[in-house]
This record gives structure tokens, C-alpha cells and sequence, in this order.
């Protein structure tokens, strides 16, 4: 075992935790999900059964991510965040058989208490803000805030605005790293 958790933190047999994950108080990790290196699951955060968590991936506190959902590298989960994963759920009616994939991309983040409804992605490097519901895809670099969530610009890898000049090009004021946007797709182009 090269990973910690806490005495109160219950992992069910069958499921995958790579080296240096940390796993705190009365948080649940379900058989068949995968969880990869230096993860730090928080306090009561339950993952269920195929849920796949890349590298570095952050959960805070009270957080349930459900079948259906990857997270890539890097990607950061805030405090009481929802997943869901079947669009039209009813107590009397097994849905099982039709939860929705989910995937959060690369260094995304989603605010505390934001709603990801089921089938709609996150784009690389996102930022979902809190309280935010997103009732759709996400693309690379967006801020998006708001019920529904609603897309106010673009940001970078560090987590800052990009305000684009005339030419489409901007500058992280924290690397220095230049981004372009075209027909609204923005990309990294450099690295200072």
C-alpha cells in the first residue's frame, strides 16, 4: 500500500489507488474505480464504482463523483461539487443501464458547490465558477459562471483572464505564456 488514508475512510476491495494519493476522514472509495498518483481526496468524498481520477487530481470536502465520470491530470474539484450521471432520474425506475459519461479534462477546475449535469464535458483548463450549472460542454479555457452557466471569457493554465488584442493573442500576466484564439478555439501558442 503506498498510499494514506485515514482510519475512518472506507476503500472496497477491487478498487485502484496510485502511490502518494492521500484519502481523508469517512470518505468511500467504491470497487472498480481507478484513482491515479498524488491524489488528495478529501473529507466524506464518495467515488463509485468505474469512476477514473488521473494524476494530481484534487477533491475537497463532500464531493460524490458517480459512475460515468473521468477526471484527466490536474484537474481540481471544490468543496461540495455535484456530479450527476442519468438526465432524467426517478426513484421507482432503474436508470443503471443509462448513466452519461462525464469527462473533465486536463487542469479543469470547478468551483465549490457548482452542478455538472451528466453528458456534458469540461474542456482542457477550464474554469467552472462556484455555484456554477453547466448544462453543457465546456470548451478548452473557458470561464463559465452562473445558473445556467454561462460563458464570460477565457483563462489560462495558471487560472488568470486572457484578454485577447485585436490580433487574437494574449498573454498570461503570471508565465508569460501566449495564447491565440480562432473561431472561438483558443490554444497555447508559446511558452516564455
Amino acid at each position: 500500500m503506498n498510499y494514506t488514508a485515514h482510519e475512518t475512510a472506507v476503500i472496497d476491495k477491487g478498487a485502484v489507488i496510485g502511490d502518494d494519493t492521500r484519502i481523508w476522514h469517512f470518505s468511500h472509495i467504491m470497487p472498480g474505480c481507478v484513482i491515479g498518483k498524488q491524489c488528495n481526496i478529501g473529507q466524506n468524498v464518495v467515488i463509485s464504482p468505474d469512476v477514473t481520477l488521473g494524476n494530481n487530481v484534487k477533491v475537497q470536502n463532500n464531493v460524490s463523483i458517480y459512475t460515468g465520470v473521468i477526471c484527466e491530470d490536474d484537474v481540481f474539484l471544490g468543496p461540495s461539487m455535484v456530479f450527476t450521471n442519468v438526465i432524467n432520474p426517478r426513484s421507482a425506475i432503474n436508470r443503471k443501464s443509462q448513466f452519461l459519461k462525464t469527462i473533465v479534462k486536463k487542469g479543469a477546475s470547478i468551483g465549490a458547490n457548482a452542478t455538472v449535469v451528466c453528458g456534458n464535458d469540461i474542456g482542457e483548463y477550464a474554469m467552472i465558477g462556484a455555484g456554477a450549472v453547466v448544462t453543457k460542454n465546456v470548451p478548452a479555457f473557458a470561464l463559465v459562471v452562473g445558473n445556467p452557466a454561462k460563458q464570460i471569457g477565457w483563462i489560462s493554465e495558471y487560472g488568470h483572464r486572457l484578454n485577447f488584442n485585436d490580433q487574437g493573442e494574449a498573454v498570461c500576466p503570471e508565465t508569460g505564456d501566449k495564447y491565440s484564439i480562432t473561431n472561438n478555439t483558443v490554444r497555447k501558442i508559446s511558452h516564455e
